[in-house]
């Protein structure tokens, strides 16, 4: 008599579990994932809020200031929208900032993360087996 229900699939294992077929290599850990490169929506984003923060003025008051909407200057400092050089600039200058020193400010964190990130990939190419750890006796 079978123990299944008729309407149920039984599976039935060739061979236990965590077995390896004779002869095979075994399999390596996938690669890490590169770490991705952030938008530039994201950084200039932020160095508007880091700027606004700084100043202890509200997204109202430089939403006002620049004639943009205040929930699509809070979607431009999340990263969330793709702003005009236009809306930029006019938040910039609301900032007390002209456009190049925004997008300068921006360039400048491109290239603090982009650097770090390259670091941290060179850094896993070691061959080392100790990867920077020091032992003492």
């Amino acid at each position: 008599m079978s123990n299944h229900r008729p309407n149920e699939a039984r599976v039935i294992p060739l061979r236990p579990p965590g077995a390896r077929p004779a002869g095979a290599v075994p399999r390596q850990a996938p690669p890490a994932p590169a770490a991705k490169e952030p938008l530039w929506r994201d950084l200039v984003g932020d160095v508007l809020r880091r700027e606004r923060l700084a100043q202890e003025r509200t997204l109202k008051d430089v939403a006002d200031q620049a004639r943009i909407s205040m929930p699509y200057l809070s979607e431009v400092e999340r990263g969330r929208k793709e702003a005009s050089s236009e809306v930029l600039a006019a938040a910039a200058h609301a900032l007390g900032l002209n456009l190049a020193d925004l997008l300068t400010r921006a360039q400048g964190e491109l290239a603090r993360v982009t650097t770090r990130h390259a670091g941290g990939s060179r850094r896993g190419a070691s061959t080392s087996s100790h990867d920077g750890m020091c032992l003492a006796a």
